[in-house]
């Protein structure tokens, strides 16, 4: 998911009370919203002089939507009053404006970060919000503690038959159906992201590629994850899927795509590029 380019991201220190501005309040991974069924969710939105609905304890500032100020803060428990509860960001697709759902992804993984570092991981003291950045600190042994993310590579495999072109998309053991995508899997350590798309896409299909074109990154917060994506040329092999991971995988042709992931991600992009690159001048 893509952050607005009205959404200017900051560091801000945690307030005492409930200042104006969206809340998106965080409770096991989910975001309070509006529960009526006959309108849209929407986020608790304060005034000057309001108060939250629930009980909420380490509030952060994550920045600023055009003129509106953005604060994430964990619910001290998942008990809401009539009318609000918790939905998983996930369930907000499309039910939540675009923006909102991206910087919703950013509160949840806030808010976690803060909820799995209350305590060093050197000598176990109580850590503190450092000051001047999106940290915490240790006050006994000075260790500091910055937000983590897994980098993750996702390959679109590519190739030109005498047909046209056509797309290697599959579908995971773990993928709602019958969604099909592009392959992708976490970079090990002391490997590049070229040598993690060509592991994966051996290791998931057997296959080999050979030139690789980035196309774009997003931060995909389910949990903590950057997506780095390629478009590869296929080289060799025969599909074999990997039985643990894979639980299909074909050639497809762009006129005849399976079931695809959701607009708001970088493998929907990464396909749709391939597809109009297809149809250009230039395929």
């Amino acid at each position: 998911m893509l952050l607005p380019a009205t959404f200017t991201p900051l560091w801000t220190q945690a307030p005492e009370t409930s200042p104006p501005g969206h809340w998106f309040v965080v409770h096991a991974g989910a975001i309070l919203v509006s529960a009526g069924e006959a309108e849209a969710p929407r986020l608790p939105r304060l005034d000057p002089g309001q108060r939250l609905p629930v009980v909420v304890s380490g509030a952060h500032g994550i920045g600023r939507l055009g003129g509106t100020a953005c604060w994430a803060a964990e619910a001290v428990t998942r008990d809401t009053p009539p009318g609000l509860a918790f939905e998983p960001v996930r369930r907000l697709f499309d039910r939540l404006p675009d923006d909102l759902v991206a910087i919703a992804g950013r509160a949840v993984q806030v808010v976690d970060f803060h909820r799995t570092h209350r305590y060093c991981g050197a000598c176990a003291t109580a850590t503190k919000s450092a000051e001047g950045a999106r940290a915490r600190a240790c006050p006994r042994c000075g260790e500091v503690f910055y937000p983590r993310l897994a980098p993750a590579v996702m390959a679109l495999v590519v190739r030109e038959t005498a047909a046209g072109r056509e797309l290697l998309l599959a579908r995971g053991t773990r993928f709602p159906s019958p969604v099909y995508s592009a392959l992708a899997g976490f970079v090990e350590p002391s490997e590049s992201l070229e040598e993690g798309v060509r592991r994966e896409v051996l290791e998931e299909v057997g296959v080999q590629v050979g030139r690789l074109r980035y196309f774009g990154s997003e931060a995909w917060p389910f949990p903590h994850s950057l997506m780095i994506g390629f478009l590869a040329d296929y080289a060799a092999g025969e599909i074999v899927c990997q039985p643990d991971e894979i639980a299909d995988a074909q050639w497809f042709p762009p006129h005849r795509l399976p079931s695809l992931p959701h607009r708001l991600s970088l493998a929907r992009r990464l396909i749709e590029h391939a597809v109009a690159e297809a149809d250009g001048p230039s395929a």
